[in-house]
């Protein structure tokens, strides 16, 4: 088991010689718009799983996917000669759904704003249904008014 701080310097290490990789030697035309967000490596440095992103639909998804999956050895290699470490970890990418999910949540707000504001604008002319101040109050007399005063 190695230590966990190695284990991140080394997944950001990973992540930063992917992306350069990717940006710089990957010529394959069905590589999209591809970002790396994150690279989560295993205790036994043995195993790095590369997390990334694609601008566009399902098919530049599944095109960038298919390229990834092809270049996975040169990029293997190249992680291999710029760490230095003994043993190369396996690279196994996985699109990120983070972008979904924050893209549902801020629908999820949307939704909840679109109905405060429909609150708002009914409750703008309402009154009361019944007395203005509903709370009971001790009653007050008019001669005890008149001693204190």
């Amino acid at each position: 088991m190695a230590d966990v701080a190695r284990a991140r310097r080394l997944s950001g290490r990973i992540k930063q010689i992917v992306a350069t990789v990717i940006e710089r030697q990957i010529k394959d035309p069905r590589l999209g718009m591809v970002t790396i967000t994150d690279v989560r490596v295993t205790g036994d440095l043995h195993e790095a799983t590369v997390f990334y992103t694609v601008l566009g639909d399902e098919t530049a998804r599944a095109d960038s996917a298919a390229a990834l999956e092809s270049a996975k050895g040169v990029l293997r290699s190249e992680v291999g000669r710029q760490t230095g470490v003994r043993f190369t970890p396996s690279l196994t990418f996985t699109l990120d759904a983070l972008p979904d999910s924050a893209r549902q949540m801020d629908d999820l707000l949307a939704a909840a704003a679109a109905e405060d504001a429909k609150l708002a604008a009914a409750r703008q002319g309402a009154v009361p249904a019944g007395e203005a101040d509903p709370y009971r109050k001790p009653r007050v007399r008019d001669d005890e008014t008149d001693d204190a005063g």
